[in-house]
This record gives C-alpha cells, structure tokens and sequence, in this order.
C-alpha cells in the first residue's frame, strides 16, 4: 500500500500474443497501467525461438523499470506455467518454443535481471483485469471469452480464476467443447471461419481476414452473413448453458473479433437464447472495456500477489482489489 505523497507499487507485466508482445508497468494501487510505460511490438508465432526470445527480450527492454522487481508474464498455452516450461506443439503458434524454459531466460537476462516472475494464461489475465479495472468490476461470477485465432476461457469467483468446479468445462476450457458432434473450433475461429467463407464464396482471397468478412456483413453480402450466423450463433448455444450454471452475471468478450461488437453481439445473445434463454435476462453480455490493457493488469496481479497462474486457479489466493 501507499501512503500520502508515495508513489504507488508497480510491478512490470508482459503480455506475449500470437502476433504481438506487450510490456507495462502495471500501478497496483489503483490498477492501472503506467502512462508512458506501454510498449507493443509485432511478433511472429511461427518464428524460429530465436526470433521469438528475441522479441520477448527486446519488448521487456523498452519500459524503464529497475532490476529485481517480480514480473508478471500472460502467455497463451499449453504453457506449464508453474516451471516456466513452454509446451506449445502442433498448435499453429509458438511450436519452436516447445520444452524451452522461458522463467530461466528472463531470469538470466542482464539488463531486466527480475527477481522472480509469475506466469498466467492469458485468457485468464485478460478477466482478471477486467475484474480489477474494467467491464467485469463489481460482479462476484464472472465468465470470459477471448475471440481471436481460437477461443480462450476463463471462469472468476470473486476475483478468483477457477478451473475446478463442477459448473466449470474441463480446465476452464471452452475450446475443448463440442457443437454438433465437432469441436467448437472447427466453427468458431479464425481459421475455421476464413475457410468457411472460402468454401461459400469459391474465392482463391488468401488475403481475407475475419474482419473483411464483417464488413461485408455489414454490407449485406449474404455468404459473410451465413459464416458469421453460423460461428457466432453456434458459440452462443454452446457458452449459454456454462455462464447458466456458474452462476454468472457478466459475460465479457475480448479478442479481435470483439472489435466487430456490433456483429458479434446479436448473434451470441440468439445462441445463448437457443440453450440458456433465462441467461438472456440475468447475464450481462457485454464487451470488454479494456481490451488492450486487460491482459497485462492482469499478469500485474499475477506478480503482485506472488503466486503462479495454478495457485490462481486452484484459488489458494486471489488479489485485493483496490479502488
């Protein structure tokens, strides 16, 4: 805590993406990110571990933080993020780093030179800090979706991340459920929509990304609708009956497709309708207020409370929120 006229407690944060890294100091007092402190730079998942380490390095160089502080890490998985330890195989991003272990190479580095560091997912980082200083402030259940190259999951009881409760999918993860007897990301994803759309359309675009598709939507093109109808509706009637039994009163959407809110909205909510319609009226379905800043308070309090995402989601601890 800080008294008056102190500066506040900051911990450095890291937020490792599929096609970005992102570093901040997080203030701790009032959840926050530092101004001036936020710095993004592109990154390729496919890279060599090289290029990968390269840039993680480089990304946690440019903020001005001094030596032996905790750092807090969100990274996608599969991650052991107790060790440290990368596990990424045959997932599309990140397969060079597989077996490297990512603590000793922060640790190890001479111009950081952290004392610690504390991993979390980053779907799980993304509510955490939604809960802290965002759209899920305030609601004791909460449920998140982050909507990009996949789905990410994350469960919240009172400002805790679960993954072991039985209203709960298995390991809090929604992309390992199923919708008409396929997995959920073969309809919903970025991959699975851009080859949808290819398929409707007999188009050879490999240039086309989701959010080419949304504005055709919006232009009226009736195979953008169809693929969208399909992905999002299909991702409503498969979440809705999970946010009815946790119990949740907020539902927050992040990711890039979440840019297109005024596309994802309407479809959601009509799944959800489809399978869990008292949801409808009892769960706010609604887009994350902090959707560049989420991920890296929320690796902020993976820091700041000392602990790895594991202790986090056996809710052994969960941070103090503070206004």
């Amino acid at each position: 805590m800080t008294g008056p006229g102190k500066e506040p407690d900051v911990v450095p944060a890291l937020e490792v993406g599929g096609t970005h890294c992102a570093v901040a100091v997080v203030d701790t007092t009032h959840w926050r990110l530092v101004p001036g402190t936020v710095h993004r730079l592109a990154l390729r998942s496919d890279g060599t571990a090289e290029e990968i380490i390269f840039v993680i390095l480089e990304c946690a160089h440019s903020v001005d933080i001094e030596p032996g502080r905790r750092w807090g890490v969100a990274i996608p998985g599969p991650f052991d993020y107790e060790s440290g330890v990368a596990r990424f195989r045959d997932v599309g991003k990140f397969d060079a780093l597989f077996g490297l272990d990512l603590r000793a190479i922060l640790l190890d580095d001479a111009e950081t030179r952290p004392r610690d560091v504390a991993f979390v997912n980053d779907a799980d980082a993304f509510l955490l800090g939604e809960w802290m200083a965002g759209a899920a402030a305030g609601h004791r259940r909460a449920v998140g979706l982050t909507l990009g190259t996949g789905i990410g999951s994350a469960f919240l009881i009172d400002g805790t991340v679960t993954e072991d409760h039985p209203a709960v999918p298995p390991e809090g993860r929604v992309d390992l459920l199923t919708i008409d007897g396929g997995p959920l990301e073969d309809t919903v994803s970025r991959r699975a929509i851009i080859a949808r759309y290819a398929e409707l359309t007999k188009s050879a675009d490999t240039d086309v990304d989701v959010r080419d598709i949304a504005m055709r939507d919006r232009d009226g093109e009736p195979e953008a609708r169809q693929v969208l109808d399909r992905a999002l509706i299909a991702l409503g009637r498969t979440i809705g009956p999970w946010v009815e039994r946790f119990g949740a009163t907020v539902l927050v959407v992040g990711g890039s497709m979440a840019a297109s809110w005024d596309i994802v909205l309407p479809r959601l909510r009509a799944g959800i309708a489809q399978t869990a319609p008292a949801v409808v009226g009892r769960t706010a379905v609604v887009c994350a207020t902090r959707p560049t800043e989420a991920a890296l308070i929320g690796a902020g309090s993976a820091a700041f409370r000392r602990t790895t995402t594991r202790a986090v989601k056996s809710g052994s601890s969960h941070p103090e929120k503070r206004a």
